[in-house]
């Protein structure tokens, strides 16, 4: 036969379901606003049934329930949709440091502007053609040493901010990486923990929801796999193991070294450390060697020049293959000629003191080849010296065998003024003017940036996306919780009604049966 205490224990076990589930729902209002937070749920399930029993045979219609358990309480989530964000999330991470790295150069680069490197290479051009109007005036010269020093500061200084740019990349780069190990490390503790909840029965929600928080991250900085295994997740990064179960021993021992090998055999192909390795080696070193040829081919770079009839040619000098000495120093005809930069121009020419001229960029040590951004300078000897600057191509002949120079001749300063419309070898395919290689480095430099902002604005948008068809799953919403609210609270009311019902009940036959004529 049925307990008398039956209904008492099917009240209780609704009231404590209920209670459960009320406790639940406060959690979830409490975590609205919690990143990474996932919304749970109590999962019901009807008590196990028993029969009531009699002498002879079950003196009930069926079996009896005994009311409402709570089996679980579980989060709701859909690893679709994690893994879609795992997936747009790392092309985020790429192209944001790839947008901010080229915010950076074009801050570094800051053209058009009317301080910027090509305003002066014009101030340079400029005092030369100014020279070439006053060729022994002192004060041109002087202000010509001035602009020409103002030009190798300009490269120096564009130089190092690029040299520093890609130094704070790299030293960004072991920070993610630094970061990236650290949240493996945490995952696989997290994984263990998980692991030794859930073996005895229970849901470790909330630490799977901090573990979910980790990999969003991670996602960020490396393209990842993940896999939901029986020890936990197991995270790769193409064939390199990141995470298995509890260890994380196949990233603890990475160095930066390790990824810029894994991004070369495509291992690393996307994320904030790949972003930023691909900046620093392709944009800002690319950058770096544009500037440092810039400054090589205005020195030394292949330039062809028209030398006026009438120019004396400093002894020994070979253009074309002919070696000019003695009386066929003097040119009977307009000769066209390719000398190499400014510096080989500059040699053709005299000084006011009479000597040929000087190389005008050197290196500190006075070398003139291999010159780059970060070591050209103006010759030291001019710079002390601008009496030392080359501007006639005309000797006289003096009785006594001498020569003097034309101090007032000014074709030496016209050719190097007109250098700035001439095109320089810059490489064998490429041939241009300095301001127009400039130029095109500058209208480079501006195309990038736009494609990247414009790919990066893109990919928020998909992030967005795909984060809120997730959040609409796993997110709370305040309103359906509120709803649960007052369907849980009537449901323990009525539970707790039930409970007061058969109390009565209980109490009445306990305390008042059996007192008939006392």
């Amino acid at each position: 036969m049925t307990s008398t205490f039956h209904g008492l224990e099917t009240a209780k076990r609704s009231i404590f379901t209920t209670q459960t589930a009320l406790n639940t729902t406060g959690h979830n209002i409490s975590n609205a606003n919690t990143a990474g937070y996932s919304r749970q749920r109590v999962n019901f399930s009807a008590a196990r049934p028993i029969e009531a029993y009699g002498f002879t045979h079950s003196t009930a219609a069926g079996q009896l329930g005994t009311g409402v358990e709570a089996t679980s309480i579980t989060r709701v989530r859909d690893k679709f949709l994690d893994n879609q964000f795992y997936s747009e999330y790392k092309w985020l991470g790429n192209y944001t440091v790839q947008s901010d790295t080229l915010d950076k150069l074009e801050t570094i680069v800051n053209e058009p502007s009317d301080t910027g490197l090509q305003t002066v290479i014009s101030n340079f051009w400029n005092s030369w053609s100014d020279l070439s109007k006053t060729p022994e005036s002192s004060d041109g010269r002087a202000v010509l040493v001035e602009q020409t020093k103002a030009m190798m500061d300009a490269f120096n200084y564009t130089s190092k901010q690029l040299t520093d740019l890609k130094s704070d990349l790299t030293e960004n780069a072991q920070i993610n990486l630094d970061n990236l190990k650290s949240i493996a490390s945490t995952i696989a503790n997290l994984n263990g923990q998980i692991q030794r909840i859930e073996g005895i029965g229970d849901d470790a929600n909330d630490l799977r929801d901090q573990r979910d928080a980790l990999v969003d991250e991670l996602s960020g900085l490396a393209n990842i796999k993940v896999s939901d295994l029986s020890d936990g997740y197991t995270i790769t990064m193409g064939n390199m193991t990141l995470v298995a179960g509890k260890s994380a021993d196949g990233s603890k021992d990475l160095t930066l070294s390790d990824m810029e090998t894994a991004m070369t055999n495509g291992d690393l192909n996307n994320g904030a450390i790949y972003g930023t390795l691909q900046s620093r080696d392709k944009y800002v070193q690319g950058y770096m060697d544009q500037l440092d040829q810039m400054a090589n081919t205005i020195a030394n770079g292949d330039i062809q020049v028209t030398i006026p009839k009438g120019s004396v040619l400093p002894e020994g000098t070979v253009l074309n293959g002919v070696t000019y000495t003695g009386a066929n120093r003097t040119l009977t005809e307009d000769l066209s000629v390719t000398v190499q930069g400014l510096n080989g121009l500059h040699q053709l020419g005299y000084t006011m003191n009479g000597e040929q001229g000087e190389p005008l960029f050197t290196d500190a040590n006075g070398n003139t080849d291999n010159l780059t951004a970060a070591n050209i300078q103006l010759n030291p000897k001019i710079a002390a010296d601008p009496t030392l600057l080359a501007t006639s191509m005309k000797v006289t002949m003096n009785a006594d065998g001498t020569e003097t120079v034309v101090s007032g001749n000014n074709s030496m300063a016209v050719l190097m003024s007109q250098a700035r419309d001439t095109k320089f070898a810059f490489d064998a395919s490429d041939k241009n003017t300095i301001g127009g290689f400039f130029r095109a480095v500058v209208g480079q430099l501006g195309v990038q940036s736009k494609e990247l902002q414009r790919l990066q604005t893109n990919q928020q948008a998909i992030v967005d996306q795909v984060d809120s068809r997730r959040m609409s799953v796993s997110g709370v919403s305040l309103d359906e919780e509120m709803s649960d609210l007052v369907k849980f609270q009537h449901a323990y009311n009525a539970s707790a009604r039930v409970m007061t019902v058969i109390d009565e009940t209980l109490d009445r036959i306990i305390n008042s049966m059996g007192r008939v004529g006392l």
